[in-house]
């Protein structure tokens, strides 16, 4: 690697630091506005039935359990039903048995992973799920502005805070290769190319150390690459063939470090934002870097933005995918659709 490149690196870098403590603090209300499409409303529950999904290895979980016994101890509430999740099913059982249990509102204790896992089932049941937020990016729980390092308020909106609906979304994965196929639910973003070999690639001792900022390192080894031919179809508009670095699918746009990467993505507006990201150089990376972060209205050839329900993504190699910052395995075909108002989530009540 050339020291020109070496300097491009450490530049963007450190545009990437700089931008995102401005975005914490000029961001944030932008986006909650669009966020918050619809109001919410009051549960009108003066008794719930609480069942929480906890995950027990999360370093909070302990705190998290004492806080929700102790508020429904003083809410005058039955005792909640607390299923903890493993290594081998991260949700999915627990969530069945909260639904049997005739829940009126679900907790969800973890990281993105068991979100998403509880959401897939919860959807369309309106059965309320309520955050609390315990992993690196939390971003679900960023997008409905609640404040992830604040245990014992987001506690208290999921038992007491008001509710509304947001849409989910469904990824279909098919390779060709090996005859696999599976579908997911997601609720922030999915893509398919280097936004996935990068989690797939980023240090798990160095996330554990610094939390989402360890997404950075592996991003920057992953800048140098080659762009991959795919074939995109938004909704029932004929296929367009494009060289892709990344395409994403988002549902909203709120990521850690307070960067507001899609300000048109609501999350109750019936739509995916679909982002195709095709540049061949670092300078491309970082063109496109300051577009987000500057909220450059103008066109990027390299950065195409596209609004669809449905989306097909077919490339001729398999290629790496993602759902909220999980990696899903490799595909040859994508099948990406919306499904609107379909999850009642609990929120905080709206100011007076």
């Amino acid at each position: 690697m050339n020291d020109w490149l070496l300097y491009v690196l450490s530049a963007a870098a450190l545009a990437f630091a700089v931008s995102s403590w401005w975005g914490v603090r000029k961001l944030k209300a932008l986006h909650i506005r669009s966020a918050v499409h619809e109001d919410a409303h009051e549960t009108g529950l003066t008794q719930q039935r609480v069942v929480v999904i906890l995950n027990p290895v999360k370093a909070r979980a302990p705190e998290a359990k004492e806080a929700i016994q102790r508020a429904c101890l003083t809410a005058g509430w039955d005792e909640p039903l607390f299923l903890e999740t493993t290594a081998e099913d991260p949700g999915y059982s627990q969530a069945r048995s909260a639904l049997d249990y005739k829940a009126d509102v679900v907790l969800v204790g973890g990281g993105d992973g068991t979100v998403r896992v509880v959401a897939e089932s919860l959807a369309h049941t309106d059965v309320a799920m309520g955050l609390i937020p315990l992993g690196t990016g939390n971003l679900l729980a960023r997008n409905v502005d609640l404040d992830v390092n604040d245990l014992h308020a987001n506690v208290h909106t999921a038992l007491f805070g008001h509710q509304r609906y947001i849409d989910t979304a469904r990824m279909g994965i098919e390779n060709s290769r090996t005859g696999h196929s599976s579908e997911h639910a997601f609720l922030v973003i999915a893509g398919i190319g280097m936004d996935a070999e990068i989690l797939a690639d980023t240090n798990a001792g160095l996330k554990k150390a610094v939390g989402w900022l360890a997404y950075t390192e592996a991003g920057m080894r992953h800048l140098p690459g080659r762009r991959r031919k795919v074939s995109v179809a938004l909704d029932d508009k004929p296929e367009q063939v494009r060289n892709i670095r990344s395409v994403l699918f988002a549902n909203c746009g709120l990521v850690p470090g307070g960067i507001d990467f899609i300000p048109e993505a609501m999350i109750d507006d019936g739509m995916l934002d679909v982002v195709v990201m095709s540049p061949r150089s670092a300078i491309g990376w970082l063109a496109m870097y300051a577009k987000i972060l500057f909220k450059h209205k103008g066109n990027l050839p390299i950065m195409t933005m596209y609004r669809a329900g449905r989306i097909v993504i077919k490339c001729p190699e398999p290629m790496p995918t993602q759902i909220d910052g999980d990696t899903s395995g490799l595909a040859t075909k994508l099948t990406v659709r919306v499904e609107p108002r379909s999850l009642l989530i609990r929120v905080k009540g709206q100011p007076a």
